[in-house]
């Protein structure tokens, strides 16, 4: 990917960014699907390798651009799946896919809760934030500094 958007690689990659690649992705997600469908392993293979060269592509410009990586894509990808499946990797229980779906959406709204949470402080500590200012603001305006 580096040596393709480096000088004297692809003039076509190298022009592309993270909007000029979207309707190319999702032609590709089509293609797919439609392979998928047609159960045309093949077509399906070919579509899924250019799905690939997404995969690599996008984090390399978000690379680029100070984002994030592809280790950090690879690293979230192995922590998703540990996280989703604790009753494989952990001490949860799920012998049936009805087990593994209720376990699932239990650990998404314990996720959305967290996330919650979260967005919560933050917002707790840009009040308390905004406070001092206005209580160093008084302070000031009193001549007490």
């Amino acid at each position: 990917m580096a040596r393709l958007r480096a000088p004297g690689g692809c003039s076509w990659d190298r022009e592309q960014t993270f909007d000029t690649i979207k309707p190319y992705t999702l032609e590709e997600a089509y293609e797919v699907l439609e392979a998928i469908d047609n159960r045309d392993w093949p077509e399906l293979t070919a579509n899924w390798v250019t799905c690939c060269c997404k995969c690599c592509s996008i984090p390399r410009w978000a690379r680029e651009a100070g984002h994030f990586s592809l280790d950090d894509v690879l690293d979230r990808l192995s922590n998703k799946l540990v996280d989703r499946h604790p009753h494989v990797f952990g001490d949860a229980k799920a012998d049936t896919s009805a087990e593994v779906l209720r376990n699932w959406e239990a650990l998404k709204a314990l996720e959305k809760e967290k996330k919650r949470l979260a967005e919560d402080k933050a917002k707790a500590d840009d009040a308390q934030s905004v406070l001092a200012g206005c209580v160093f603001e008084d302070a000031v305006a009193d001549g007490g500094l």
